[in-house]
């Protein structure tokens, strides 16, 4: 099944707004690092349900924002989210992380959450990314499906897309082969999943509640920062 297709499906069944509620536990506090200013211009890759956009429009009022998705679905969907006219400077794109469709150096900052992985080819979207940044702009790229996160190791089996699972090395060394300079690399936690008590596992997802605890508490989502140079 192609990226298009699996997620045209989670689109038309509403699972983008389970995906944004999911994501927002720790997304807020990445996009709260984001040295985003006022006017500035902003992709966001694998929009989902655009809350990426919206979030940075009403805190940092950007001036361009351009969600890109591989699903006409979750484009539609988004732009449904915004159509009351208050986000007249947010807009979303059917495309593809190989070939992002801007010019060079026309870019002030790229973010994406639990999407990068999902590119057919890695390294060429690192080199994409940095061939629109403008020098001093930043990629901010957010994933729990990454090697160190051994409780993430399964998700590959349910679902048909193809999905690249590097450790937290691999994403320095990628983003420095393509140029762009790791600023900041780290692990923001869930603080928000709440943890039953000992006594009430296993649980339909969890055999063991130090599993769920490692999984929100221990490794949480991988934050690599990068910034493009020349």
């Amino acid at each position: 099944m192609s990226v298009r297709e699996e997620f045209d499906a989670w689109a038309t069944d509403g699972r983008d707004k389970g995906m944004e509620e999911r994501h927002w536990h720790t997304a807020k506090h990445a996009l709260a690092r984001m040295p985003v200013e006022a006017g500035d211009t902003v992709i966001d890759l694998g929009t989902g349900s655009g809350y990426a956009l919206r979030a940075l429009a009403d805190t940092k009022d950007i001036g361009r924002g351009y969600g890109l998705d591989g699903s006409p679905e979750m484009t539609r969907n988004a732009r449904s989210y915004t159509a009351d006219g208050a986000y007249d400077g947010v807009d979303f794109l059917v495309g593809d992380f190989g070939s992002l469709p801007f010019a060079d150096d026309s870019v002030d900052h790229v973010w994406t959450m639990e999407a990068f992985y999902y590119s057919d080819d890695p390294a060429e979207t690192l080199r994409e990314v940095a061939r629109v940044l403008r020098p001093g702009g930043t990629f901010y790229c957010a994933v729990n499906y990454y090697e160190e996160n051994v409780h993430s190791h399964d998700w590959q089996a349910n679902i048909d897309v193809e999905m690249t699972r590097w450790d937290a090395a691999e994403y320095r060394d990628a983003f420095r082969e393509a140029r762009l300079h790791v600023a900041a690399q780290d692990n923001i936690l869930d603080e928000e999943v709440e943890i039953p008590s000992a006594e009430e596992f296993p649980t339909d997802d969890w055999e063991t509640r130090e599993a769920m605890r490692e999984r929100y508490r221990v490794y949480g989502t991988l934050l690599t920062v990068g910034v493009a140079g020349r």
